[in-house]
């Protein structure tokens, strides 16, 4: 297993013993840290893709529409 050294200042190490503290370790949290930003971008890059099928398809999405659905989806 590969070792990182991540610099943090001083809120974000509280931050850290925080979610140490409800994760089983600092490790852990920052495995499901990285889990969690690795799945908001997958759901990120999906969602663009969709928005470029679409123009490809249909035209052009509102601006507004696009919004309201990154809104809605929490992208």
């Amino acid at each position: 297993m590969a070792t990182t050294t991540v610099r943090l200042d001083a809120d974000e190490e509280k931050t850290l013993d925080q979610l140490a503290e409800l994760h089983g370790g600092r490790s852990n949290a920052l495995r499901q840290g990285l889990q969690m930003l690795a799945a908001s971008t997958t759901r990120q890059t999906a969602f663009l893709e969709l928005l470029q099928e679409w123009d490809a398809e249909a035209g052009p999405v509102d601006e507004a529409a696009i919004s309201q659905m990154a809104s809605r989806y929490d992208l």
